[in-house]
């Protein structure tokens, strides 16, 4: 995610959790032209996924293990919000769920996972003050 804090609304990353990363990792690497960096997970890697020329982190392919263990495998967008347990509040009163709680992301803020009420799903993320 950027260094930068993200306004309210705006989608600030994607991520795309899969049973083996490592396969797809390589497999955007050589179809966008991605270059991957290693991320340590403490056991194995995930990849931030960088543009070819200027090397800007654009997205993450992890393995479906640990926290990420039953996420979907698609394509992940994080939506900026203000308040992550009020979005939360406004998300289960209008029909959606809870996929994954909030925690806390690497000192960057929380984040939580959430599926709407026609089924798709997408992370919510509350950047630190």
């Amino acid at each position: 995610m950027s260094d930068s804090k993200p306004e309210p609304g705006t989608i600030g990353w994607t991520d795309l959790t899969v049973q083996n990363a490592d396969e797809i990792r390589d497999f955007y690497s050589k179809v966008t032209g991605w270059k991957p960096k290693p991320l340590s997970m403490g056991q194995y890697n995930d990849y931030v996924m960088n543009t070819p020329q200027t090397e800007t982190s654009v997205a993450g392919i992890c393995h479906a293990r640990g926290v990420n263990a039953s996420l979907p495998p698609q394509w992940l967008i994080y939506i900026t919000v203000a308040d992550i347990m009020e979005s939360v509040s406004r998300c289960n009163a209008l029909g959606g769920k809870v996929l994954a709680e909030p925690k806390n992301y690497g000192g960057m803020g929380r984040y939580c996972v959430i599926e709407d009420p026609a089924g798709a799903v997408c992370a919510l993320f509350e950047p630190k003050e």
